[in-house]
């Protein structure tokens, strides 16, 4: 099990640089009013860049942010499949058969909501090898507007729903849609956890069409790579059925035509040699655990 961080945060240097801004602000406005209007201006251009690092998921400007995996891994030829929104009693059994049928491990950042709701899908999701990770408690929408204290009774409380089902706490967390402040990067070092984003994503929970949605996770695909998809929340095609359901069998062909293994995110951070591909996956068709 990991434990809450015990070492200090280091602050990002945007955030150093914006407490100095604003010191400096104050300042001119106390010693040269007559520059309060430059004063004011910098201010508003720091906070711009603050939303904006924000509003960029991939950015690492409010902190540590996971967008690719380490050298190591993809030295070894690994790639990372991530699957968020769920568990979905209609989709993820599908995905864990597709997956189990391609040898392929992948990593469900699951919303502890739904987590509660269907505990036996949790556990069939690490049974069958793959890792569960921390998705927010009831995804919010407002996520990215929360404060210190909203931010750690979410994400703590789905740190203790998912540790209790599965055993391990989580150390990887994903903003809903990828959003979020920079009061967050704080709370997850207290509790011990690691900003996760992707490389490429599919958009598959708008895009209908599981072509364009293969094509944007395909174009440039290369060791290292963490792929984002959605079991729940899951776009369906034009004859009802979710697009990830499509788009998964043909992704993990072209990934082993490519040589590239799917991989679990705890598996691709650790610094030796991944387990065998496939020895702890149980085999397509097996029965789920009881609730």
């Amino acid at each position: 099990m990991t434990l809450p961080s015990t070492t200090s945060w280091s602050m990002p240097p945007l955030l150093r640089a914006t407490f100095g801004l604003h010191a400096a602000a104050a300042g001119t406005l106390l010693l040269r009013p007559e520059w309060a209007g430059w004063a004011i201006g910098a201010v508003v251009l720091n906070h711009a860049a603050l939303t904006a690092a924000g509003l960029w998921p991939r950015s690492r400007w409010l902190g540590p942010n996971l967008v690719r995996l380490p050298p190591a891994s993809a030295a070894r030829g690994e790639v990372a499949l991530t699957i968020d929104d769920g568990p979905d009693p209609a989709v993820t059994p599908a995905v864990l058969e597709l997956l189990a049928r391609h040898g392929a491990r992948a990593t469900f950042f699951c919303i502890a909501q739904h987590a509660r709701e269907h505990p036996a899908l949790v556990r069939e999701i690490v049974a069958r090898g793959h890792s569960v990770q921390n998705h927010s408690d009831v995804h919010r929408h407002n996520f990215s507007l929360l404060g210190p204290r909203g931010f750690l009774r979410e994400i703590e409380r789905a740190q203790q729903t998912l540790a209790g089902l599965t055993g391990e706490r989580p150390t990887c967390f994903r903003a809903p849609a990828g959003l979020r402040n920079p009061f967050l990067d704080p709370v997850l070092h207290r509790l011990g956890l690691r900003l996760a984003s992707w490389t490429r994503r599919g958009y598959d929970t708008r895009e209908r069409d599981p072509a364009r949605v293969l094509q944007r996770l395909t174009r440039g695909l290369a060791a290292g790579d963490i792929l984002l998809l959605h079991d729940g929340n899951a776009a369906r095609t034009a004859q009802g059925r979710p697009v990830v359901l499509e788009v998964l069998p043909p992704l993990l062909e072209r990934c082993r035509h490519a040589g590239l293994r799917c991989v679990t995110l705890p598996q691709a951070l650790q610094a030796g040699p991944s387990p065998i591909p496939g020895a702890a996956v149980r085999p397509a068709g097996t029965a789920s655990h009881p609730s």
